[in-house]
């Protein structure tokens, strides 16, 4: 029974699915916007994103939202973990700068893409290994609407990194820098990473604890 309004009513099993997927998406768009370097990826607008024509601008839902997450996330766990030894719990942690899905055929993620590595030692997450991945993502949208990264355009490192980073971002050069630069907001965007892999894996970790730093709590969600 729901109280609204000062009355009392019982909506029928189909009711209160479709109000519950309609609050589902509603919060997670709310979500969305405010994680940090996030911001960008709820418009196409080729004036914000990309210097090229589009054929419209795309306003992202949560469900294309997920679609891009989950192939980024798939791919930094894949792909770009095979750089180091397993670990109990490998937690992808993508920063994005832009995004233009004009096209599903190519759509394109310029960020920089995480990727953490801990040790379960009781209540508590300790990093073991990880690094920084900035670069383009490209990914492809299937008919379902399920996305797939087809290629990754990496920001090279050492002396090499300043030009290849402004080759790569072209016009979303400076916002990246700024991103990249901001380690309080990075360490947000890790902790709330952190905290959202807890939640959807069920794990029952309470701390996490780079190396060398005091343990931190990791936010219910």
């Amino acid at each position: 029974m729901y109280i609204c309004g000062g009355l009392a009513f019982t909506p029928s099993a189909t009711r209160i699915t479709l109000i519950l997927t309609k609050m589902k998406k509603l919060f997670h768009l709310l979500a969305v916007a405010l994680v940090p370097g996030t911001m960008a990826t709820t418009s196409c607008s080729p004036s914000q994103n990309d210097n090229r024509p589009a054929a419209a601008d795309t306003v992202a839902t949560a469900d294309t939202v997920d679609a891009r997450m989950a192939a980024i996330n798939a791919y930094i766990v894949d792909s770009l973990a095979k750089n180091y030894d397993p670990a109990d719990a490998c937690i992808p942690c993508p920063i994005v700068t832009a995004t233009d899905d004009s096209d599903p055929a190519d759509i394109r993620v310029w960020g920089d893409f995480w990727v953490l590595n801990y040790k379960v030692a009781g209540d508590t997450l300790k990093n073991t290994s990880g690094g920084s991945y900035p670069g383009l993502m490209h990914l492809r949208r299937a008919d379902d609407g399920r996305c797939t990264v087809t290629a990754f355009d990496r920001v090279a490192d050492g002396s090499d990194f300043t030009p290849t980073a402004r080759e790569i971002f072209g016009d979303k050069y400076d916002a990246f820098i700024k991103s990249y630069s901001d380690n309080d907001a990075r360490q947000q965007a890790i902790a709330d990473g952190i905290a959202a892999h807890v939640k959807a894996h069920g794990l029952s970790a309470k701390f996490y604890q780079d190396y060398g730093q005091p343990a931190k709590p990791i936010a219910a969600r």
